[in-house]
């Protein structure tokens, strides 16, 4: 998410950086706990992962986890063995994805001023395949959006000083957060959290714009709301949209690509479970929304067999922890899947499904602790829906 101030949501500026969210104007959960799916057997491949907000499982069921918060990037294999591939002390790496012999990731300043899309094939370092933040500088694609208060009469709008929180509204703004990255045979394609748009890199490094997710469907402010926030009190009872986030990036069965976006801040239920799924025509941007009704959704996988969707919910379930919900063939609405501690990241292969767990988990002075997991949740793929296995 962009906005020409930053204010915080969970108490840390670190919480910002990485999530790009802005203040909980309260807080809250939706709804009865609902039953949970199937008893499954989760189990961890490997643990202490400082902030493991991007996975990539190739072909041989390799796992490739960014540690966002620490810099660097791990590969873990089959038995467990972690080994580092690369590091970037001061600086994040995040979005990783793999095609063939390389692997691809990107490697950003933490204040978002530079970003480049690096690729790396075992026995040589990273190189960098393109500059994201330039493009971003160039483009600036979700200029066309404006976010913020819609309508608000001049005698209110006037009233936001250099003191408030965020101005009435804005453009699109120069910022680029790369959150995902996936690679396929003609090009790569990253879900951009800061430019608030889906960016294509082919492999010779050339960036186009694929498309530039729309606004959140606005949110009326409420007199408690506009107070936790620090905006004018006149504000209250106007309607605010807040920016789209887009967060992981797949494709479907369809070749269409399929989208989780937060819904800008809050991120957690206070405003509603807001998040949700898009899918994009890779080939005329064209966006469509699948499904809707996720909170603080980080990650997806869409199954190649049936179109079935798993979206991981960092802020999910009823008490703000962690969930994995899943929206079947056909359906629109997500249903409980099973119930996992913050979970960021997900990938689907054959009978597996890998998730980054315990990914943002603040301690006690609000810093996210490095005892993010890799764990893996067996599937029962003989029907034509997503279900967890059993014994």
């Amino acid at each position: 998410m962009k906005s020409p101030r930053s204010p915080l949501i969970l108490g840390t500026a670190l919480a910002a950086c990485f999530l790009g969210v802005t203040p909980a104007w309260g807080a809250g959960s939706i709804g009865d706990e609902p039953p949970q799916a199937a008893e499954a057997v989760p189990t961890t491949r490997a643990d202490n992962f400082a902030g493991p907000l991007s996975l990539e499982v190739d072909l041989n069921q390799l796992a490739w986890v960014t540690q966002n918060f620490a810099g660097k990037l791990n590969r873990v294999d089959k038995d467990g063995t972690v080994t580092e591939i690369a590091s970037a002390p001061g600086q994040e790496i995040s979005a990783v994805a793999t095609r063939n012999d390389a692997v691809y990731f990107v490697r950003a300043a933490f204040d978002h001023t530079a970003s480049s899309l690096m690729r790396w094939v075992g026995g040589a370092e990273p190189q960098p395949l393109a500059d994201l933040f330039a493009h971003e500088a160039a483009e600036n694609p979700d200029s066309v959006n404006t976010y913020g208060f819609l309508n608000l009469p001049d005698q209110c709008r006037a009233q936001f000083t250099a003191q408030s929180p965020t101005p009435a509204s804005y453009t699109g703004v120069v910022d680029t957060h790369a959150y995902a990255t996936l690679a396929l045979r003609n090009a790569l394609f990253i879900a951009d959290a800061g430019a608030n748009a889906i960016t294509k890199v082919g492999y010779d490094g050339a960036i186009s714009t694929v498309a530039v997710l729309p606004p959140q469907p606005a949110v009326t402010v409420s007199a408690e709301h506009a107070a936790r926030a620090g905006f004018p009190a006149c504000v209250a009872g106007a309607s605010y949209a807040f920016e789209p986030v887009p967060t992981d990036v797949e494709i479907g069965p369809d070749g269409d690509l399929y989208v989780t976006t937060l819904p800008g801040g809050p991120e957690d239920a206070s405003l509603g479970a807001r998040g949700s799924v898009y899918r994009i025509n890779p080939h005329t941007g064209e966006i469509q929304q699948v499904a809707t009704g996720f909170i603080g959704a980080t990650g997806l996988g869409v199954s190649t067999k049936t179109g079935a969707i798993v979206v991981a919910e960092l802020f999910g379930g009823p008490n703000g922890t962690g969930q994995v919900s899943v929206v079947q063939p056909g359906a629109s609405t997500p249903q409980l899947l099973l119930t996992l501690p913050a979970p960021s990241a997900i990938e689907l292969r054959t009978s597996n499904m890998f998730v980054t767990t315990d990914s943002f988990v603040p301690d006690a002075q609000g810093v996210p602790q490095p005892i993010g997991k890799l764990t893996v949740v067996p599937l029962d793929h003989r029907s034509d829906t997503i279900e967890l296995e059993t014994e």
